[in-house]
């Protein structure tokens, strides 16, 4: 693919390549038809470099996340969302070009991000829902972000730019990153995942017991960074009264997203911190305090939670259908409802609870 000859973005990309692999001539996977006239892959392009260091693998680097050309945004700081990603993958010794997945699923963190306008950081991460390559048989089902350990961010005549680095993970890591944080996870997995380069093939590094153990020290002393979690099931329902009845208010929550919820809470509200799920017509908001209590008025709902209350929570929320009250908080109910995993055609290929 050529590119505009007053290619500023583009051209400072390349160059930290050239320090990092000198003369190496990538594969390049550029978009025929742009994002803007209506072609489908919102990237400009997409470089793969053959790297042998620690082990043999594909580092793809993407190109459009960043302004490449002029300089349109307002924003002077910063070069377009301020970032490229880039992503390590094992590379099998025969294999001559990068897997279409890959490169698929970076496209499509394009579309996530051009779309939504959410940006991604360093210590982020975004739960899949499935395998990352889909199809395989891989334990890796969500993704999390580092600073790239070789590419460090840059300045350029459109602004500052980093490079983040897109790392396969299991649904366990995935939780110890919510429960503690990304960063901590990561860094505690290095030694067993140099340049954090991403492996369909291996298992959860939760099951070591030295990883396990520094994460659960890690939750303990430090609590969680989580303060915010959007819950694709979430639901409230206001409680009624009657003549000669009086019907709870309920909160319904997801078997799927249950359990982590509850170690948000030991590591939020037991740490004093607070947490708020976000969900498509409800707000839930937990703050510690004294005394419990909860309030609800269009579509927010609060619950203050005292120590013993948000332990007997936590410890009720669990993958499994069902429906209790919490001593310290009379009034409202709490439902955990069956979640069903679906495909992209929308079959149900999991139920959960």
């Amino acid at each position: 693919m050529t590119h505009e000859d007053n290619a500023p973005g583009w051209d400072a990309i390349d160059d930290a390549l050239l320090k990092l692999y000198g003369e190496q001539e990538p594969k390049h996977y550029g978009a025929l038809i742009p994002y803007a006239l209506g072609g489908p892959d919102p990237l400009n392009g997409i470089s793969a470099y053959v790297s042998n260091t620690p082990m043999p693998h594909w580092h793809m680097v993407t190109y459009g996340f960043s302004e490449l050309y002029d300089k349109e945004s307002d924003q002077l700081e910063e070069s377009g969302y301020g970032f490229e990603l880039t992503f390590r993958l094992a590379k099998p010794e025969d294999e001559e070009e990068p897997p279409a997945w890959a490169l698929n699923l970076l496209q499509n963190m394009g579309r996530y991000v051009f779309n939504s306008g959410n940006i991604f950081r360093s210590g982020d991460y975004l739960d899949a829902n499935g395998p990352i390559c889909l199809g395989a048989d891989t334990q890796l089902t969500a993704l999390a972000f580092i600073e790239d350990p070789e590419l460090p961010a840059m300045d350029t005549p459109n602004g500052r730019v980093e490079f983040l680095q897109m790392i396969g993970i299991t649904r366990e890591e995935l939780e110890a990153m919510q429960t503690w944080n990304t960063l901590g996870v990561l860094q505690a997995c290095a030694e067993h995942m140099p340049l954090y380069i991403t492996d369909l093939n291996r298992d959860s590094f939760l099951k070591l017991p030295s990883i396990s153990e520094t994460v659960d020290r890690g939750m303990k002393e430090e609590g969680s960074n989580t303060g915010f979690l959007y819950v694709s099931q979430l639901a409230f329902e206001p409680g009624k009264k009657g003549w000669l009845s009086k019907t709870p208010a309920a909160l319904q929550i997801g078997a799927k997203q249950a359990g982590i919820i509850g170690k948000l809470l030991q590591g939020r509200i037991l740490k004093d911190k607070s947490l708020s799920l976000v969900g498509s017509e409800v707000r839930v908001v937990f703050e510690p305090g004294n005394e419990s209590r909860w309030t609800a008025e269009d579509g927010d709902v609060t619950l203050i939670l005292d120590d013993r209350t948000a332990g007997e929570f936590s410890s009720r929320l669990v993958p499994q259908v069902s429906t209790f009250e919490l001593s310290g908080l009379p009034g409202i109910r709490i439902e955990i409802v069956k979640t069903e995993i679906k495909d992209q055609e929308g079959n149900v290929v999991q139920v959960i609870g």
